[in-house]
């Protein structure tokens, strides 16, 4: 039941935040990684400070390694809570993303 929740909710969502943030829908994941237009640490915080929505800046899960981080650039959006709750999330995700 947990599996076809999340399936569902990937299906509704990621294209939605596809639509202007590339993400690609993952295989197995309880989370989308969306590129940023900006640095990924001020994407997440300004997010939060004008939409009141938490993401993880991508550049926070890796480590650098001759200057490149692997997450730099993108955000890390986890799909955890209810159907309704994560599509509000995504709204004014989308809605930020548009604004910049």
């Amino acid at each position: 039941a947990n599996r076809r929740l999340y399936a569902e909710k990937f299906a509704l969502l990621q294209p939605r935040l596809a639509a202007v943030l590339p993400c690609a829908m993952p295989e197995a994941a309880f989370y989308l990684w969306a590129r940023t237009p900006i640095d990924d640490a001020e994407f997440a915080r300004r997010l939060y400070a004008e939409c009141n929505v938490t993401v993880l800046p991508g550049s926070y899960f890796g480590r650098s390694v001759d200057g490149v981080n692997p997450g730099s650039g993108y955000i890390r959006v986890a799909l955890v809570a209810g159907r309704d709750e994560c599509a509000e999330a995504i709204e004014r995700i989308v809605g930020f993303a548009r604004r910049l």
